[in-house]
Order: structure tokens, then C-alpha cells, then sequence
């Protein structure tokens, strides 16, 4: 056996002991990419700034901020509204005027990873699958859709609330 056979082999080893013991280690062993861990993201129209936090609840502990912003709706990165979450809060109710009130261009980090939703404020929210409302879009989703369909699982770029 040539000594570069035996550092393949050492390496395999190796990596399998990691991938039984490390969560995760499997998927990144296997060539891929070991899922991000979860996240729970606001967004606020009124300061274009987006925090952070461990959970769900975190995110949206007060349906108003400071400012008095209320949540317009939650993204799901997963069906069944799983996985990470964006919460995007704006600084009043949606009006059912026709238009669309408010829009977002998704950060790189959720482009083509919604699949779930939840509308608040009154609004009612429509993904777009490219940025700035381009492309054909899917909606208006009026309730809590815990699947967004084939048609933008997985493609949204862009979201407006009316």
C-alpha cells in the first residue's frame, strides 16, 4: 500500500468518526453544506434595521416597538412555519387601497428560502421572485399559509404587504 493510500484512509476514518459524533459532521463529510442554525430575524421599515435573536418568541415578543412599528408579517423558512424566521415590522396597519404599501427586497441570507407565512397589521403579502416586486408574483396570502406553493416555495426575492 502506497503512503498517500494510507493518508486517504486515515482521512475517511476519521471523517466517520466526526460524522458519528459531531452533529452535523455527516452532511459536511458528504460534500455539503451543514445547515445554518436557526435564526429569528426582524426587520423595521421605519430604520431599515434588522436584529437578530435565539427564537421565535424573542423576535416577537411585542406585536408594537418602541416606536410603535407593528409586526405586517413573519416569513418561514420552512413549511408548517419552521425553521428560521423573518419578521418584518412597519410603522402602521396595511391599507386596502389596491397598492402595495410596503416592500422589501429580501437580505442575500433569506433570497429563495421562504416557504411559509404569516400576515399581520392587516396586511396581505405577495412574493415576488426577483428583487424590487419583479417578476410574476404569487398572493395576496390574506391568513397564515403554511405552504406558499410550488409557484415561489423557495424563490421569493422580494415581498410587498397591501
Amino acid at each position: 500500500m502506497r503512503p498517500r493510500q494510507v493518508g486517504r484512509r486515515a482521512v475517511l476514518v476519521i471523517a466517520a468518526v466526526l460524522a458519528a459524533v459531531v452533529p452535523g459532521a455527516a452532511v459536511a463529510q458528504a460534500g455539503g453544506q451543514a445547515p445554518p442554525p436557526e435564526s429569528h430575524c426582524t426587520y423595521h421599515f421605519s430604520t431599515g434595521e434588522t436584529l437578530c435573536f435565539k427564537s421565535l418568541a424573542e423576535a416577537t415578543a411585542q406585536s408594537r416597538d418602541a416606536r410603535g412599528d407593528v409586526i405586517q408579517a413573519t416569513l418561514f423558512a420552512d413549511p408548517n412555519y419552521g425553521g428560521s424566521s423573518f419578521t418584518v415590522y412597519g410603522d402602521g396597519m396595511c391599507e386596502k387601497d389596491g397598492v402595495v404599501n410596503f416592500q422589501i427586497n429580501l437580505p442575500d441570507d433569506w433570497k429563495n428560502t421562504v416557504s411559509s407565512v404569516q400576515p399581520w397589521g392587516g396586511c396581505w403579502i405577495w412574493l415576488y421572485p426577483e428583487p424590487d416586486l419583479g417578476g410574476e408574483r404569487d398572493g395576496p396570502f390574506k391568513e397564515n399559509t403554511p405552504d406558499v406553493g410550488s409557484m415561489m416555495n423557495d424563490r421569493t426575492q422580494s415581498v410587498g404587504l397591501s
